[in-house]
């Protein structure tokens, strides 16, 4: 039977593997909810790629949380936890405003020519 201590272990023996599919995760599926933003892709669309983004950043909130549990408190462990709430806040905004979202997309375009 699969326990949430032996989750826990699980993901702290395997800290590297996890960490070393999830961060380029969510920085691929957040980039692809801004790019759907910048292009003007539909609702539906932008909801599928943010979903995903958001439980990629969920993941790695738990993989974190469980170094946390047991008093790991190194620098690594807070800028995961920071990439992750920049992914939720980003899926985020993109899904509820995604027209102020677009318009600075396109801000951001006419500033870097």
């Amino acid at each position: 039977m699969i326990t949430l201590t032996s989750l826990a272990e699980f993901s702290r023996t395997h800290c590297i593997s996890i960490c070393a599919f999830l961060v380029p995760a969510n920085l691929l599926a957040t980039s692809l909810t801004l790019g759907l933003s910048f292009v003007q892709a539909s609702s539906r669309q932008i909801l599928g790629v943010a979903t995903i983004a958001s439980v990629f950043a969920l993941a790695l909130f738990l993989h974190v949380l469980t170094w946390l549990n047991i008093g790991v408190i190194m620098p690594p462990t807070f800028i995961l936890f920071g990439l992750g709430l920049t992914c939720l806040v980003v899926n985020y905004l993109a899904l509820t405003h995604t027209q102020k979202v677009h318009e600075t997309l396109q801000l951001v375009r006419v500033m870097v020519r």
